[in-house]
């Protein structure tokens, strides 16, 4: 398969796998294993996991979303913990790495486009997510109550006051504590019940010294 005829059929699209490139060539694996390395040494293809690559920036006629990459890396899965509280605003840093909840086994990835971190939950803890639009693409994206719980299920330890306060935690009314309290109490988890407690004080605080 030649360099020109990949472009043809993959140009338009943000990414691929090494099966789509296999099936569209026709050749035989080892056949197509080597022309992909040469294209990866050659720097007209990204690799951005293991069998997984994308058309370098000057071949490429689409942009590629890296919160949607985020999703697609490592499947099933969907931003959550401290990406997502930073992309809500509920913490004031930037985070950095893409971090995302999965029922699979934690992986991190690391390529061109950042770093993303995925860490294990059970299958009946994957919820309260919904897809919103990003980047004008579709991206799975917990809900802000989720995010947090998300975060206090993988984080060891007690979630107490002094600790949510040294998050520096805001924007307290992007949260519904009902909604916050239903979904702890799906998981079981007295300790984050304890946890939701401590934020009811937490955001009553907050609203006093706003008052």
């Amino acid at each position: 398969m030649k360099f020109d005829d990949l472009l043809t059929q993959l140009s338009s699209v943000p990414y691929f796998d090494m099966p789509t490139v296999r099936r569209l060539s026709g050749q035989a694996p080892n056949q197509v294993r080597t022309q992909v390395h040469r294209w990866l040494k050659t720097g007209k293809l990204l690799a951005l996991r293991r069998q997984m690559y994308t058309l370098a920036d000057a071949y490429r006629k689409v942009p590629i979303s890296t919160a949607c990459l985020a999703n697609d890396l490592y499947q099933p899965s969907y931003l959550s913990g401290l990406w997502a509280l930073g992309f809500y605003g509920l913490i004031p840093e930037k985070v950095v790495v893409y971090t995302s909840v999965t029922p699979r086994v934690p992986r991190r990835f690391d390529n061109v486009f950042g770093a993303f971190q995925y860490f294990h939950v059970k299958q009946t803890y994957f919820f309260g997510f919904s897809s919103v639009v990003l980047d004008k693409q579709n991206v799975r994206l917990a809900e802000p109550e989720k995010a947090l719980l998300d975060l206090w299920y993988l984080t060891d330890g007690e979630w107490s006051l002094e600790k949510l306060r040294g998050m520096r935690f805001q924007q307290f009314a992007l949260v519904d504590v009902r909604k916050l309290a239903a979904y702890a109490e799906k998981f079981g988890s007295p300790r984050l019940q304890r946890a939701v407690k401590n934020w009811r004080v937490l955001a009553a605080d907050q609203e006093e010294e706003r008052a």
